[in-house]
């Protein structure tokens, strides 16, 4: 096959051209698929970096010039009277070819594209003010036309990677019979981003690529509940409201798109129903709730992996006794190991520090090894106090190093530490990269990180014999007092496994080893290959029961399927204490109707509980009282929820919807806070103690 690889950034096979890590993903992607015989192909801009392109390597100048003009509508809410309603940005469009490793490396110059050099990507704040804003529209333009011309009549797989850096591609190339366009969600950006609706419709009508884009969201008004249910995930960074004239980025890549390539399995399960977090209820009553399901069949994990430094020979190792002396550390205690770019939501950097904190003021003795990369240093006073409060048991850095300092980090570290946020991370490298030099991870139980195999009691349970690690429940909040309890608490058991139990943390160990040394760039490629191929062979894929079943979506099912697939069906519908579900496959009956019950109160699915609590007057009561105002004060009783918060709509007000957020007290089972003054509703964002985040809704009196 012919693979085009194409994003914004494509410099990872040189460290001195690298901006982010999916640069590295490329390019090591893009070698083993070329190791497995494939002729590869990589479009990227050059980023004003030609000469150190012809300085570092050979680069080659094409017999290529495009010169043209290209349009782009502003929408006025951002770009306001400074600007006219459409600019058109003259470019002449250059390419240069490096061969490197047995792929071809395609730079795409012009006046826009070579703009930013010392950090790629334009600032946030240039929105609205300056035009290098749209680098990356100009990058997909560029693209698309570039290999129209160098590639046109050969048949090919466009491999694009996050869906805001291709959006335009996919429908570019919808009507080319040559072209298979499979578009990779890289991150867990905002399902619901949206951009300029007449922007995207200009752009596609100038290349040529007129497509039916999706309507506008329905005009039905939110309720109350799903007002605040949607205003207050500005809170969680998993979805934002848009005014209207824009179109979803998600929606344009998946409709037009052949194939969907995810990270990991958890990466596709969480990106496809966003299941126990605050976004999943909302979710289901918007349009892109749709978008998923009609496109849920062409998904698949292509997977990522851990760098060839630490998966190929003999693991990783070091001189523990130089390295943590070097550090000022004592090499004779357990040692903790965190190695991120500084993100305090992103990656749980707040909570981490508050819980090195508090176990060593309690007098833990261990050493923690604090990467948090920042090339401005790291401002929160915060952090620098807790250095300071603990000489010579708390080494922070936040300056680039070379790989070997990680890996002689790594290696000397008994465990690592990675308590990410808002199920921001996808894959998480770093984890891997420290588990295969022998560190046993603490990390939380994201779905995007659950390859990782570290489970909530490593020692017993189902998963004990593959274990690999602690993880703590998800966080899907700020400065989260829970997240940092969980990983104090997880500190102090993994230096007292070390301590009490050498034998139990030397098999947590090999079992980190052995899990991260699987996820080669190797084992990458050939999961792209088995979903390439049948593509290029014409065949695709449809929708299944097993993925409607995996996802509850028993609206979906056709009605065959409760008959060839009925014990199927009803395990289905069991685990999610669906009872309309279940009653096409078998008899209702007392014993079923409280095993669904319970099924679905475990889950805080009060909806669900709604399908058979008058089965029982004593289920019928249970779920009743579950809240009850006693004079002026609310109280709410759920024996497995961790936390209970009342939010609110801010009363009055313009412009997005702000919210406000109470914390009910917690007294054993039962949570109480003081009762709103105003509101027909009250509306609760649960976390229980599984770690899943839900919401209920009760009417007042």
């Amino acid at each position: 096959m012919h693979i085009i690889e194409t994003y914004f950034e494509c410099g990872g096979f040189d460290h001195r051209l690298i901006q982010g890590g999916t640069s590295v993903y490329l390019w090591n992607l893009s070698k083993a698929l070329a190791d497995q015989g494939h002729r590869v192909s990589i479009v990227t801009p050059a980023h004003g970096r030609l000469d150190d392109l012809r300085r570092f390597h050979d680069l080659e100048t094409l017999d290529y010039r495009d010169e043209y003009e290209l349009p782009v509508v502003l929408d006025p809410q951002t770009w306001g009277e400074r600007f006219p309603a459409e600019v058109r940005i003259p470019l002449t469009t250059t390419a240069h070819l490096l061969r490197l490793d047995g792929v071809d490396l395609y730079f795409l110059s012009n006046q826009l594209l070579d703009e930013l050099p010392d950090r790629f990507y334009p600032p946030y704040q240039s929105k609205g003010q300056d035009l290098v804003f749209f680098k990356p529209l100009a990058y997909q333009v560029d693209s698309i036309r570039f290999i129209r011309e160098r590639f046109a009549d050969e048949k090919a797989v466009l491999h694009a990677h996050e869906p805001y850096y291709h959006y335009l591609m996919p429908a570019a190339f919808r009507h080319d019979p040559d072209k298979l366009v499979v578009g990779t969600v890289q991150s867990n950006m905002p399902i619901t981003k949206k951009v300029y609706r007449p922007k995207v419709e200009r752009l596609l009508a100038f290349l040529g690529a007129e497509v039916e884009l999706p309507p506008e969201d329905a005009d039905r008004p939110f309720t109350e509940h799903e007002a605040v249910m949607s205003s207050y995930q500005q809170l969680t960074h998993l979805h934002y409201e848009y005014g209207p004239g824009h179109v979803r980025v998600y929606d344009l890549m998946a409709d037009h798109a052949d194939l969907v390539d995810f990270l990991s399995p958890g990466h596709q399960e969480f990106y496809t129903d966003f299941a126990d977090t605050p976004f999943e209820q909302i979710f289901t009553r918007l349009a892109i709730h749709e978008t998923v399901r009609r496109n849920a069949h062409k998904s698949f994990v292509g997977g990522c992996a851990v760098g060839d430094t630490w998966t190929t020979g003999e693991p990783p190792s070091a001189d523990r006794a130089a390295v943590l002396s070097g550090l000022g550390l004592d090499p004779g205690l357990p040692t903790f190991f965190h190695n991120a770019r500084y993100a305090v939501n992103h990656k749980g950097q707040v909570e981490l520090f508050r819980a090195v904190d508090r176990v060593l003021n309690e007098g833990l003795a261990a050493n923690f090894v604090l990467r948090c990369i920042s090339d401005a240093g790291i401002d929160d006073p915060y952090v620098h106090e807790v250095v300071e409060r603990h000489k010579g048991r708390v080494h922070l850095e936040w300056q680039r190093v070379d790989e070997r300092r990680i890996v002689e980090y790594a290696a000397s570290s008994d465990f690592c530490l990675f308590p990410s946020k808002f199920e921001m991370d996808t894959f998480l490298i770093a984890q891997g990269e420290a588990m295969a030099a022998g560190a046993v991870p603490i990390a939380t139980a994201q779905r995007g990180m659950a390859h990782f195999g570290h489970v909530a009691d490593p020692l017993a349970g189902p998963d004990a014999e593959q274990a690999t690690g602690f993880a703590v429940n998800r966080s899907f909040a700020e400065d989260d007092p829970l997240l940092a309890d969980a990983l104090a608490r997880r500190i102090q058991e993994a230096a007292a496994l070390l301590r009490e139990q050498p034998e139990e943390y030397r098999r947590l160990r090999a079992n980190a080893v052995a899990n991260a040394r699987q996820f080669t760039w190797k084992h990458a490629a050939e999961l792209h290959v088995a979903a390439f191929t049948p593509l290029w062979e014409g065949r695709r894929p449809e929708l299944g029961v097993e993925l409607m079943l995996r996802h509850g979506w028993f609206d979906l099912l056709p009605d065959e399927a409760y008959e060839s697939h009925r014990a199927a069906v009803a395990e289905a519908a069991a685990r999610l204490g669906d009872a309309e579900a279940h009653r096409r496959c078998q008899q209702p009956d007392p014993e079923t109707d409280r095993v669904l019950f319970e099924a679905a109160w475990a889950r805080a699915d009060f909806s669900r509980c709604e399908q058979t609590a008058d089965s029982d007057p004593a289920l019928r009561a249970r779920l009743d009282g579950r809240c009850t105002v006693e004079g002026d004060r609310i109280v709410y009783r759920l024996p497995h929820a961790e936390r209970v918060e009342l939010v609110r709509l801010a009363p009055g007000g313009t412009g997005r919807r702000q919210v406000t957020v109470q914390q009910l007290t917690r007294d054993g089972h039962e949570f109480t806070g003081p009762l709103p003054v105003d509101g027909e509703e009250l509306h609760l964002l649960l976390t229980l103690t599984s770690g899943r985040a839900t919401w209920d809704v009760v009417r007042r009196g």
